[in-house]
């Protein structure tokens, strides 16, 4: 009998993957960094590879050799690199790595001499989100630096991407700024010489809405996971992942009774309380407090009182509820209940967050759709 779970619909995520397949001409990197936004990063990778992605990406070094542990021979890229990481393990592991400044591709070239094998370099260009990215200032000391090291056979410069700021609003004329940007890079990467096999620039929501954005190579990310980046629009996406607990304990109580800490819920009238067992500490976020959607007892309530570290009260009012009796926070919403974007929604967040926090160490994550 198992007391909380998230569960991950694998065939989701395939059916996500072929669905963002037949919208492009580009190949596909399928993001699975983060731990697959919640959902596991390495069964998320395989059920992506398995509906035809062609690449996966990450953000740290870690999650790269993680995948290769695992077996996955697939191209894999990442991004998101410190000083003073063991870049040869990734470079000797065949992961593709990111550079975006004069220091980082030094570090990279002396990875490629120490396993005596160059490094796949994907070198991004800052077209405005003034994150990660060399600047435009930047960029042309930046390539003749990388055209050089990949004459001396160090490096081998596979790509060229930027990210986008604004993609997931639709027609918000920052995308085409910065599209405009992009090609004024790839001019001078032609014109120092180099000839990358990728030049990539969509993230989900460009996939899904501008395909001229898709060059060589897509990003989908969240969109994998069957949640849409843009508000308002699904385009046919299933969510994934399931977020559900087993009631520990029911109590009647007076009207008048103050719930949980602090008191900030009274209950109006005489209540059924189900004490549910998952709380920050699991992935519910504390914002949540008197305003976490709960389906419980047949229909949607909300969260009574305080998130604590390891629970949540529902008010039940006379309706009946038992122990065991199953309360869902999230799902698709095929069954009426809570999805990730109601709980953004009510939480003042993106249902990026509320996936990537579930599925930590005490909630147990059970995948239907596993193949052998």
């Amino acid at each position: 009998m198992w007391q909380s779970e998230v569960r991950v619909d694998l065939d989701a995520i395939r059916d996500n993957v072929a669905l963002l397949r037949s919208g492009t001409g580009a190949e596909l990197m399928a993001v699975v960094k983060a731990d697959g936004y919640g959902h596991g990063m390495v069964p998320a990778a395989r059920a992506a590879l398995d509906a035809g992605a062609d690449w996966l990406g990450v953000c740290t070094l870690d999650e790269a050799l993680t995948l290769r542990r695992a077996g996955v021979t697939a191209p894999v890229l990442a991004w998101l690199l410190a000083p003073g990481l063991p870049l040869h393990d990734g470079v000797a592991a065949g992961v593709d790595l990111a550079a975006a400044s004069l220091p980082q591709l030094d570090e990279m070239i002396e990875a490629s001499r120490r396993v005596d094998r160059p490094t796949r370099l994907h070198l991004k260009i800052d077209t405005g989100l003034s994150r990660g990215g060399a600047t435009v200032a930047d960029w042309p000391a930046l390539l003749e630096a990388a055209a050089k090291a990949q004459a001396d056979g160090l490096v081998e410069v596979v790509g060229v991407w930027s990210h986008f700021v604004y993609a997931d609003l639709p027609g918000h004329p920052t995308t085409d700024r910065q599209l405009a940007v992009f090609h004024e890079g790839l001019d001078m990467v032609e014109r120092a010489g180099l000839r990358p096999r990728y030049r990539h620039l969509a993230n989900s929501a460009a996939t899904l809405t501008r395909p001229d954005t898709h060059f060589d190579l897509v990003r989908p990310g969240l969109a994998t996971y069957g949640l849409s980046p843009v508000s308002g629009e699904r385009f046919g996406l299933r969510p994934a992942m399931t977020a559900r607990a087993r009631v520990m304990l029911t109590k009647r109580v007076p009207a008048g009774t103050g719930v949980s800490y602090g008191h900030t819920y009274v209950t109006e009238r005489e209540a059924n309380l189900a004490v549910v067992p998952l709380g920050y500490a699991d992935g519910v976020p504390r914002h949540a407090s008197n305003v976490g959607p709960v389906q419980l007892a047949g229909r949607r309530r909300t969260i009574a009182g305080r998130v604590c570290m390891d629970q949540i009260m529902v008010d039940c009012g006379d309706d009946p509820v038992a122990a065991g009796d199953v309360a869902t926070l999230f799902g698709p919403g095929t069954d009426g209940e809570p999805t990730a974007d109601d709980w953004a929604d009510a939480v003042g967040t993106i249902n990026y967050e509320i996936v990537t926090r579930f599925g930590g160490v005490r909630v147990p994550r059970v995948y239907d759709g596993e193949r052998p």
